[in-house]
């Protein structure tokens, strides 16, 4: 029998990243003694918070712990939920009282630790994740580099796997990591059977294609500001970084490193994603072909804007404007989460 913890932050945890990892652990424990595998429970199943009781969502919810972090001597699973990112320094602060106690669980007792969308900001706060992979949401991801420069974040990967330390990206991904650990400690069969139970899309490996990129633009430096607002206001033209430099009376070599602290990305990366993000938009909403849309956003090149719109989007072209292009929707930053 695996014990697993499934924490259950105070303030704004989300509700389904504790709910969800419940039900399919549920399942694959009434699915093993269905088949005869087991006879008793695979997984023992804990609720655990600093607290019995919470209240989540302005009241609408409540939930009931069956265990806080005093009752649980060992654990081989700690699964941490996603805090909701609009109040994220409170709750990292009401919540660091977990980071001993996961510290200890896996110093210890050799306990695995998955985190689960931006949950993953409470786990790179123990430090067992420094210099390794992690994956989070991708609209918390420059602030993720900026808190915690020494992990090793990645933007592409739905799920993350080191030294039994686990991560998965944004939002509903967390049912790919549960579908990975199911794999891992049930086999194959098991984790078909949670794919098809629950529908989830099985080896799922990028998240790319949802990423909207926003630029950085939570910092102090004027002349990049005004950098970036130019080269999102020119999306047709080639812009170069030495020119940008010299727009801006400032050394291409201190260009770049101003640019880079502030944003988190290089110009040119910063270029390329602004480009490719205003090509997805017109992808999405016009019945423009590639090359049309390639042209608008200043590439000649099929073969190289291919590539850089797979590096960022996760998809080719045609597949992306195959996948998304059924209506217009307005991609604001979400607030509902």
């Amino acid at each position: 029998m695996k014990h697993v913890s499934i924490l259950v932050p105070k303030g704004n945890a989300i509700l389904s990243n504790v709910v969800g990892p419940f039900k399919v652990l549920m399942a694959v424990n009434q699915f093993l003694k269905q088949t005869g595998a087991r006879d008793d429970n695979f997984f023992d199943i804990h609720l655990v918070g600093l607290e019995h009781d919470y209240s989540l969502y302005d009241g609408l919810f409540s939930i009931h712990c069956n265990s806080t972090i005093t009752d649980i001597e060992k654990t081989d699973l700690v699964l941490i939920p996603a805090l909701r990112p609009d109040k994220l320094d409170e709750d990292l602060e009401q919540n660091k009282d977990f980071i001993p106690w996961i510290l200890h669980q896996r110093n210890v007792h050799n306990a695995e630790v998955a985190s689960m969308c931006m949950g993953a900001f409470v786990l790179a706060q123990t430090g067992l994740i420094d210099g390794k992979q992690c994956a989070t949401h991708w609209a918390g991801m420059e602030l993720f580099k900026k808190m915690f420069p020494k992990v090793h974040l990645v933007s592409n990967k739905i799920v993350t796997e080191e030294d039994g330390i686990y991560s998965s990206g944004g939002a509903f991904s967390f049912l790919n990591l549960m579908l990975h650990l199911v794999e891992k400690y049930c086999g194959r069969g098991t984790a078909i059977y949670i794919s098809k139970f629950f529908e989830i899309d099985m080896d799922r490996v990028d998240q790319n294609q949802f990423a909207i990129f926003q630029g950085q633009k939570d910092h102090d430096d004027t002349a990049i500001k005004e950098a970036q607002k130019y080269i999102e206001s020119n999306v047709k033209d080639k812009i170069s970084v030495e020119q940008l430099a010299k727009k801006y009376a400032i050394s291409s070599r201190n260009f770049v490193r101003r640019f880079k602290k502030a944003t988190q990305n290089t110009p040119l990366e910063y270029i390329q994603r602004v480009k490719i993000e205003a090509a997805k938009r017109t992808l999405e909403s016009t019945e423009q072909n590639v090359n049309e849309v390639m042209y608008q956003v200043g590439y000649a090149d099929q073969k190289a804007f291919r590539t850089v719109f797979k590096k960022y989007a996760g998809l080719s072209p045609v597949a992306y404007k195959s996948k998304y292009n059924r209506s217009r929707v307005n991609f604001e930053r979400p607030t509902a989460w």
